[in-house]
């Protein structure tokens, strides 16, 4: 990768996990009625038969890791366990009675924090109340997070028991001076036991995540953690760039100085030795940043072009609908997303009052809604196109100037109708993206709001 390239396109820039970005929402055109509006109408109309998604967000984590960004609450008091998954069923209830009629649950995915935070016990009356009032749908896939140093065999069982078909781990780095930086230290051999033990029992997939451009990380960690993860050859890999974005309020990633980290050029040849690697033991590039092998559910996805992705990162599907339980957590509807209150107090007043405890959202325009697409399709696909008419924008001529340069760079191919990106604009198709992102586009910000796209 040329070093050029990295200079050029190294620019803050969205993961595009939604569209709208949440920094762009419309907040003051929202309300938890427009929401609730917005939720039945999908719910009524999709065509699937009620299948929706289902996101829980389990926030308890008995450490502080400090590479992380995510929302969650440090506590070796377990006591909190109990009423908050009480909490959590009662917002269920909240969404069903919404809804007039059961849901079928298509995918449920149990996401942190720390999943593996809670008892096996817990895990299972959690499950188990939510399935009360759903049906699961047959093939649904059913996952969660687990820390591979308090992930037991009974977790791993109780869960295959209910349902779960799926496990991701986070490995991060097998460097203890790394792991020790970001305050997460678990040895190998704790995740060969719990990928070996995912597998006896009969998971069908387990993933493991992996990251470069931590703190003190070199090319030669990115090799040695690769060659490790390929003696237990994972059905998945999330292989993703360290997001450093200290500025947001309470993630943590105070633990280490800027300039322990490595510079843009340094992460990009971790990228592109680790890639390589990987692809060399028989692994396929899905998507950005993402990893499998031809026998995963995600592959075939790929191939069948049933790719979709959401707040849940990359999927094997699309449903119309996904609902986030759970504080923080957030709910997209196709035509608005609306987020939780971000601290455990405040959802649990929520709850108790039997209110949605949502803060803030978005509801699309037809504009959103084009955008959405295109955007969807360069993450899924790295392809789109504009030929028909109901994806054509205005605003097209100025996004194909906006990439012509991309193009002389040979990173991407313009047609007259739509776009491609080339192998060698895959580590930009961040960069593609943003040139469609018209909210991005006239609001210019003045400060940094995202992460890094390389």
């Amino acid at each position: 990768m040329s070093e050029n390239l990295v200079a050029k396109y190294n620019i803050a820039g969205p993961r595009y996990t939604s569209y709208p970005t949440v920094p762009y929402w419309e907040e003051n055109n929202f309300s938890s009625h427009a929401w609730e509006e917005s939720f039945i109408k999908t719910f009524n109309q999709t065509p699937d038969g009620n299948e929706i998604s289902l996101y829980i967000h389990l926030p308890f984590c008995e450490q502080l890791c400090t590479f992380c960004g995510c929302n969650k609450r440090i506590t070796k008091n377990h006591n909190v366990e109990t009423p908050y998954l009480e909490s959590v069923l009662k917002e269920w209830q909240l969404y069903t009675t919404l809804l007039g009629k059961k849901a079928i649950i298509k995918e449920l995915h149990l996401g942190g924090g720390t999943p593996t935070f809670f008892s096996p016990e817990n895990l299972a009356n959690l499950i188990n109340g939510i399935f009360e009032i759903a049906e699961k749908a047959p093939k649904a896939s059913i996952s969660f997070e687990g820390h591979p140093n308090n992930t037991t065999y009974n977790h791993l069982q109780v869960l295959k028991d209910l349902g779960f078909n799926r496990v991701s781990y986070g490995v991060q780095d097998y460097n203890h001076t790394v792991q020790k930086a970001i305050n997460r230290i678990q040895p190998f051999e704790n995740v060969k036991r719990v990928t070996e033990q995912a597998r006896e029992i009969g998971y069908t997939s387990v993933g493991h995540d992996i990251i470069f451009g931590l703190p003190f990380q070199t090319k030669e960690h990115i090799i040695n953690t690769i060659e490790k993860t390929k003696e237990l050859l994972p059905d998945r890999i999330a292989f993703y760039s360290y997001a450093h974005v200290p500025w947001i309020k309470g993630n943590g990633q105070r633990g280490f100085k800027d300039s322990d980290l490595p510079s843009p050029d340094e992460k990009r040849e971790m990228y592109e030795i680790g890639k390589q690697e990987l692809l060399n033991c028989g692994y396929v590039e899905i998507g950005m940043d993402h990893f499998a092998l031809k026998t995963d559910s995600l592959y075939k996805a790929v191939v069948s072009n049933k790719m979709h992705r959401n707040f849940m990162g990359y999927t094997d599907f699309k449903t119309q609908l996904m609902v986030g339980l759970g504080v923080s957590a957030i709910s997209d509807s196709w035509l608005g997303f609306a987020q939780n209150v971000k601290t455990v107090e405040a959802y649990q007043d929520a709850i108790a009052r039997n209110e949605l405890p949502v803060y803030r959202g978005h509801i699309l325009n037809k504009e959103d809604l084009i955008v959405r697409k295109h955007i969807l399709n360069l993450m899924c696909s790295l392809h789109t196109s504009w030929s028909n008419k109901e994806l054509f924008l205005e605003e097209i001529p100025q996004i194909v100037a906006q990439l012509k340069e991309m193009e002389e760079d040979n990173l991407i191919e313009i047609s007259d109708n739509g776009i491609t990106i080339l192998e060698k604009g895959r580590p930009f198709v961040r960069n593609v993206c943003m040139a469609f992102d018209l909210r991005l586009q006239r609001a210019k910000p003045e400060t940094q709001l995202f992460s890094m796209t390389i």
